[in-house]
């Protein structure tokens, strides 16, 4: 009965090699962000001014759907402001528009140590207001066993004139100080996904 058991379990072990494996990819908050470089336009001379987005949190599922929420919290704007009522807290900390994108996670599951892939991932917007997509190049490089870090594949920037038609966004920049932008606004992402 137990030299039966044994040879079960050895005949197993080369289809478990076999299997594909889905891993749990989620970013790593401190050591994922984005910043942009947004020109003010405004005053005697232009003046760029670098702004983050930082703590990134998302994962991808096993469905593939990488869902990425971000937060007023996450950005450095409300520390350019000192001190703030506490009721700007419970705002800061509601998420504002979640980034959706399909990505499969076997073609990060098959990469090997050192080895880059380009995926171009359409983000969809959720939102209530906004109805926004975009297709954005990206670079993901396996660093260690379970690390992989996500950069852009060339460079990024958003257009300054669809930043200052939505409401929300506009109401923000011009609450730093910005009445009117540069068309070109170059984003730059360095994030990690961890395989937990």
């Amino acid at each position: 009965m137990r030299r039966r058991a044994v040879k079960a379990l050895i005949a197993l072990f080369p289809l478990l090699l076999v299997l594909p494996v889905h891993a749990d990819w989620q970013l790593e908050p401190a050591q994922s962000r984005v910043q942009a470089s947004i020109t003010h336009l405004n005053g005697e001379a232009p003046q760029t001014h670098h702004h983050q987005v930082r703590d990134l949190q998302g994962d991808i599922s096993s469905d593939g759907t990488l869902r990425l929420p971000l937060k007023l919290s996450q950005t450095d704007v409300l520390e350019r402001f000192g001190e703030l009522p506490p009721w700007i807290g419970l705002l800061a900390n509601t998420t504002l528009v979640t980034l959706v994108a399909q990505m499969s996670p076997e073609r990060l599951d098959g990469l090997d140590m050192g080895e880059s892939l380009v995926e171009t991932l359409t983000f969809r917007v959720q939102s209530d207001m906004i109805n926004q997509q975009e297709s954005v190049p990206l670079r993901f490089t396996r660093e260690g066993l379970n690390e992989i870090r996500v950069t852009h594949a060339e460079p990024m920037a958003i257009d300054g004139n669809v930043l200052m038609e939505n409401s929300t966004v506009r109401t923000v920049l011009s609450l730093l100080g910005y009445q009117e932008i540069d068309e070109h606004v170059p984003v730059t992402l360095n994030a990690l996904l961890v395989n937990r």
